[in-house]
Order: structure tokens, then sequence, then C-alpha cells
């Protein structure tokens, strides 16, 4: 590595270069190194008019000397990568500046950290000592008192002495994730510092009152501090040579080391929100996967396809339209009039309903009869379904399958009137004019066995589809709703998922298949946009047809202020709580009426808004967010947590940015976050009590003090700016008004006392008198 020893001449170092003596009354230097290759380095002659300055830099092992030296003559800062490397000792380093007016040439020594070695030869007509040490080692601040300063003053008996602590960004960087990472790269040679090794300040300048030397701190990493101590200690050679040599005039305007300004902490950044990548795609694709609480049959032949009224609703128009319509009525449909009826008919829930009879008690019994949206109970269906055509009709078959039921409780879209329960009955039929659609019934499927061990009905809607398409090209159709992925691997002309895309109108799937002849890569047509578009789409109408319209509900939940509908598949792939609850051995699994103490209306609303739409409400702010973060943390709905999180930090950086005082509201967040998990916000609360925390003690002092002990000690170790720094400034600022005190002191204003004489008075007395005079005629 070469190292620049003098202006003109550069070296290679190959090994560690030992100086075994210096004539300093000659020009040149002798260097031998382990290669026993003696070399004779010329070095510059002393300029006229230039004051020579040598500076010899002493200190422990790795406290920091060479990289000082280094970003001093280079005027260069170093990363971390930069830092956590050894450096190669050099031999000299020689630098040019104007200090006071005074034209320097500063010579900078760089010597071994051991102390076994002999440094005599360096210490040789040296005008200054730097004394350094680690700000984040103890060990070598002792040294300096017990071992460095008594062999300065052994050889250098009356050269002046500067205390220098180096690195002293480890007073905040020993905690950076950045930092520690790479120490646990280098590990073991790099031993992670703790909070008990770190020094501060008025340490080091207690150390530095002793031996009687100004004290200064650098850092090579935030270049703080390497010019000001160089230029300091210029003048303190400068002020020392002065007084050894009176006559010299260029040094009469030399000042003396100036105060420096202690280091102030960068303010720590706010901590960053992850929110977890959603997972709607998949969890929609499990609901056919797992087919759990399917409540629609889609007949071909004697085979058939098991699905879910909603999701199929969510993405056709023409499903939306089938699966509403009455079918107790005795219209037909036509597909060129549309359907007739209401949108919303009774019918709509009456496939989805359940005649399990479980034992309740009064007060479900009693909700049940006075609810307006009271339904029972479906059951699983956990694979395709055979059937048996009849004339015209399409039925369940299934030897474990009731005969029929009885009330059954009706679930209208308005939830304002009861159904009348004598008219829903299985085996209702209707025959449909429709291209695809032959015919809809309410069957019996394959019952279930609820926590009680009893068999349940499982009431199922039966589509019956048309000869005009193939099994296979509605498998494709169905996957596709589910997942948004196109798969023709059962070899389904393209001809015919398109003619079903045209007649149930979905339009994303025929821009698929338009575009499929185009590009011959499946992935180029299935593009993120895309994806993007339609799962929009089927989170608006998830949010139309469950949340706003009500239909096709199949649970009620008994909340603090009134009942609140859901849908059981929805919840299940959703929300692993509900899955355990509806999936398992479980009460609540077959209940007509789910009790959920301890949450209103609004907040299990909020909590359906993020299940049918994966986003967040937009009524929910950093005032009224605890009581979903506790639902949703009961219900470990990791991603909702971490959206609400994402919103409230947001709306309070966008409050703080525009002025407001947010002090007291992340007070108040801080502990309920902290008890609900969400540890991203807590962690944003502590950041901004800690970073105001001056502020706080002066506006918020009993909110501050009514805080948990772990959190109180933890933002007085945090705090920022941090204490030392406070003291530090404090006396700092002390320090100025002392010396502007000393080198400017207030003259004492002497009062003069114009007596004796008016003749030999002055002019203002002699007017005063006159006046007075006047005055006592008048």
């Amino acid at each position: 590595m070469p190292t620049v020893l003098s202006d003109h001449t550069i070296i290679p170092v190959l090994n560690r270069t030992t100086i075994t003596s210096i004539c300093s009354d000659c020009h040149f230097v002798v260097v031998i190194t382990e290669s026993l290759t003696l070399l004779w380095l010329e070095m510059d002659n002393e300029q006229p008019h230039q004051e020579l300055v040598k500076c010899v830099v002493v200190g422990d092992t790795a406290v920091g000397k060479t990289r000082l030296i280094c970003a001093r003559a280079c005027n260069s800062r170093l990363d971390l990568s930069q830092l956590m490397t050894t450096h190669i000792p050099t031999v000299l380093q020689r630098s040019w500046e104007v200090v006071d007016g005074v034209n320097v040439s500063l010579r900078l020594w760089d010597t071994f950290g051991d102390h076994d070695k002999d440094r005599r030869f360096a210490y040789g007509r040296s005008d200054v000592v730097l004394l350094c040490f680690s700000v984040a080692n103890p060990i070598s601040l002792r040294n300096c008192k017990v071992i460095w300063y008594p062999e300065i003053r052994r050889f250098c008996p009356n050269t002046p002495i500067v205390l220098v602590g180096c690195k002293n960004d480890l007073r905040y960087m020993y905690r950076d994730e950045k930092f520690l990472s790479l120490c646990r790269e280098r590990s073991p040679f790099f031993r992670p510092l703790k909070e008990t090794d770190i020094l501060t300040p008025e340490q080091g300048r207690l150390v530095a009152k002793d031996i009687e030397a100004p004290y200064y701190e650098t850092s090579v990493f935030t270049h703080f501090g390497v010019n000001e101590v160089f230029e300091n200690v210029i003048r303190v050679a400068l002020i020392a040579r002065r007084q050894q040599r009176f006559w010299m005039t260029n040094l009469k305007h030399v000042q003396r080391s100036l105060l420096q300004e202690p280091f102030c902490p960068p303010q720590p950044l706010a901590p960053k929100v992850v929110v977890p990548v959603s997972q709607f795609d998949q969890h929609l694709s499990s609901l056919l996967q797992y087919q759990a609480y399917t409540d629609l049959i889609l007949s071909m032949g004697k085979s058939g396809i098991c699905a879910h009224k909603v999701v199929l609703s969510a993405a056709s128009k023409e499903f939306y339209k089938l699966l509403t319509m009455d079918i107790t009525a005795g219209t037909e449909y036509n597909n060129s009039i549309g359907y007739w009826g209401r949108s919303a008919s009774d019918s709509s829930i009456n496939s989805s309903t359940d005649a399990s009879v479980g034992n309740f008690n009064t007060d479900t019994e009693q909700l049940l009869s006075t609810s307006p949206a009271g339904l029972v109970d479906t059951g699983h269906t956990n694979k395709l379904y055979m059937f048996r055509c009849t004339q015209g009709s399409s039925s369940v078959s299934g030897s474990d399958a009731p005969t029929a039921h009885s009330n059954a409780i009706k679930k209208r879209s308005n939830f304002h009137n009861q159904t009348d329960l004598n008219s829903l009955r299985t085996g209702v039929h209707k025959s449909l004019n429709h291209p695809l659609f032959q015919s809809i019934s309410v069957e019996l499927g394959e019952s279930v066995i609820d926590y009680n061990g009893r068999l349940a009905p499982n009431v199922q809607t039966v589509v019956s589809m048309t000869n005009a398409i193939t099994l296979g090209a509605l498998q494709s159709y169905i996957r596709f709703i589910y997942s948004a992925k196109l798969n023709l691997e059962n070899e389904t002309p393209v001809s015919e998922l398109y003619d079903i895309a045209e007649l149930l109108g979905l339009q994303e799937l025929q821009i698929v298949l338009r575009n499929l002849d185009e590009l011959k890569e499946s992935d180029v047509y299935f593009n993120q946009s895309f994806l993007n578009d339609f799962n929009l789409k089927m989170k608006r109408n998830l949010k139309k047809i469950c949340l706003d319209d009500g239909l096709f509900a199949d649970v009620v939940f008994k909340l603090d202020d009134g009942t609140c509908c859901g849908h059981k598949a929805i919840l299940m792939c959703r929300c692993d709580v509900m899955d355990a609850m509806f999936r398992g051995d479980f009460r609540e699994s077959s209940a007509k009426v789910i009790p959920f103490p301890g949450v209103n209306k609004e907040t299990f609303r909020q909590m359906l808004f993020y299940i049918y739409t994966d986003s967040l409400d937009t009524s929910i702010t950093h005032s009224n967010c605890l009581p979903v973060l506790e639902l949703a943390n009961r219900l470990c709905l990791l991603r909702l947590v971490a959206l609400i999180e994402s919103h409230v930090i947001c709306e309070l950086t966008r409050m703080c940015d525009n002025g407001s005082d947010i002090t007291e509201s992340v007070l108040r967040l801080l502990e309920p976050c902290q008890i609900h998990n969400a540890d991203q916000l807590s962690e944003y609360c502590l950041h901004q009590i800690a970073i105001h925390y001056n502020e706080i003690c002066h506006k918020n002092t009993k909110l501050l003090r009514n805080l948990h002990p772990e959190n109180q000690a933890y933002l007085n170790r945090n705090r920022w700016p941090p204490v030392w720094y406070l003291k530090e400034f404090d006396y700092f600022e002390r320090c100025v008004r002392e010396r502007q005190w000393q080198e400017k002191p207030k003259g004492l204003k002497r009062h003069r006392l114009n007596s004796g004489c008016l003749c030999f008075s002055g002019k203002n007395r002699r007017n005063d008198s006159r006046n007075n005079t006047k005055h006592v005629l008048t």
C-alpha cells in the first residue's frame, strides 16, 4: 500500500515499518523495513515565514489515531465498512495550514499503540502531543492518565498536551442495526459494545483537567471535530512557542484554543412500518379447494361443481340476478328481458339456511324470534356431488340426507320483515329460459354432524346447466373466478370458455381469451395490472353484496349493542380463528347465534369491511382505532393490525408536519397498543415521545409519569437530545460566557461628583444649578 511521506516521494510499505533513528538536524530519515531495505528519503526544507509544528499522536491500540490523521490529511469521511478494517501503520504525514494569519507546516507523527514500544524518537523535538482515547473504551481513558501521561512527561517535560476522545459517533451508533450486523460479520475480532462501555464527555474532561490539557472530541465517520482539533492543536503549539520566543511578532495574534461545541447525535429516524403482503387471492382460492360451507351446486348431468353464491354473484352479474331472483313466484326467467321480481328476494337466503335444531338457551331463541336477520347454519360440503337426473329437474342423492325440514328462518336483504316459514321448503323448483341455465331448485344436500353429534341437514341451491357447455369449460370458468388464473390443462376449447364468459358477463375473462391468440406465453397477457383490476372489482362487489345488502349471510353474531351477520365461508378463509371455530368441534360451529361480547356493531362492521375488501375502512382514525386493534388482535388478523398501524402513523405524521401537537395522542395510544400487540405503532409512539421528551415534560407531565416504569426507563435511555448532551451544552454556554467576560471585561463606569465651585464645575452642573435657582425663585 503506497504511503505518502512528502509532497514528492512515494514508497511502498511492504510490512510493518519501524523507524530506528531520525536525524532532526539534517534532511534525511533512515527507514528500515523487515526486508532489510535501506531507503533515504529527502524531506522538504522549511519555507521562510512558516512555522513548523510537529504533532505526535499517541494512544492505545485501535483508539483511532491513524484514522484521525488520515481524515485530517485527506479531508474525507469513511463508511462503516472502512472503519471496521485495520489500517496499515504509517510513518509521517505533512499538510499545510494557515491559523490566525500564521503559515504553518503541520507534521503529524503516527505511533504504535503498544505500551512496550520505544517511542523516544517520535517525541524528540515535538511541539505538541495529541493524546487519544476511544469514547467506547474506558480502559484507554484510564491508560491516558496512568501510562501515556507519565511517558510523555518523561520525554517531553514542557510540551503541551491535547486530550482527544475519538469515535464519539459510537455514543449512538452502538445500537445501530447496520453497525451491529458488521460487528457480527467480523466476530470474534470485534466485541459488541455495551451501554456501560460508552464514556460521557464529562469523564474525558475530568481526565483532561487532571493532566492540564484541553479536551476535544472527534469522529472520522461524521467528520465532526477533525479540522477543529488540529487547528486548536496548532494554536496550542504556537502559544507555547510564543512564550519561549516573545520577540516573534508574527505570533502575537494567535488566539487561545477555542471551545468546542458538543456534538449532538442526529435525531433518530422514525421506525418503518411493514404491512404483510395481501393474501386475498390465496384465500379465495382456498374456498374452491376446501369447499367449506358451499351453498351452490352447478349440475352438469351426473356430476356437479360446488361453489359459493356470494363469490359467483360478486364476479358475474348474471349469477347475481339468478341467485337473487324469487324462485317461489310463477314467473320464468327470459334472458332477453332479465329477471322478474325483486333484486334481493326472499329466496336468496332460502337456499343457504339450515334446518338444524340444537339445544339453545332462552336468550338465543328470543333473539331468533325477534331479530330481523334470523337465519340458520349450513353444513360442510367436502366433495363433488353426484346427481340423479329426473324429468326436467335435478335433485341431490344421498342416503343420509333427511327427507324434509321445517321452521327455517329466512334472511332478507333489507332485514325488515320475517319470511312466511310455511313457504320455505325443499323441493322448490323453477325452470329457466337461458342459454346456460336450465333450472334452479332448493334441495337437501349431504347431512353433517353438529357439535352435539346430531345430523344437521344441508340445504343447497342447485342450478342445472344446459348442454351448451362442457364440464371442463365450466370448471375453468369457476377456477378463474376464485383464483383469477386461467387453467387450460383440461384441453378446454377457448371458444367454449369465451362463450361462457360472454353469456355470464365476465369481461375480464373475455379480454384474456381475446388476447390469447395474439400472445403465445400465458404469463404475458396475465399481467399484474389485470389482476389488480379484477381484485378491485371482486372486493367492491363483495362489500356491496355482503356488507351493504347483507345477501347470502349464514351466521349471526350477538354483539353488545345489537347483531351483525356474516358469511362463514368468507370468514373461515380470511381468519384463522374463525376457521378453527367453524371447522372444529366447537359449539359455535353449528350455533344459530354466536355471542361476541366486548365488541360493538361499528367495530365489528369495520372488521368485516377488511374481511370482504382486504382494505381499511376510512372511518378509522387515531382517536377511534383502539377497539378495532383489540378485535384484530383477538382474531389474529395481523394484516389488519398492520394496516391500522400504517394508517394511524401516516395520519399522526401528517398532523405533526402541519404543526399540530400529537404528544397527548401518542401518550394515550402507547400502552394500549403494547397490550394489543400493535408493536409498530407502539414503537412509533415511543419514538415521538422520545424526540419530544423535553416538551412533554413541560406540557403533559402527569401523562408521562403515569406510564409503565419500563416505558419510562426506555424513554430515559433513548430521549433526544440525550441528557449528557444537554449537560454538555449548558456547560459549553457557561464557558463561553466566562471566556467572553475574561477577554472583554465590563469596565466599571465611574460616577463623577461635580462638586466644588460653580466656576470650575462642568457645563451640565452649571445648567442644573441655574434651573434649580429659577425654580426656587418662582
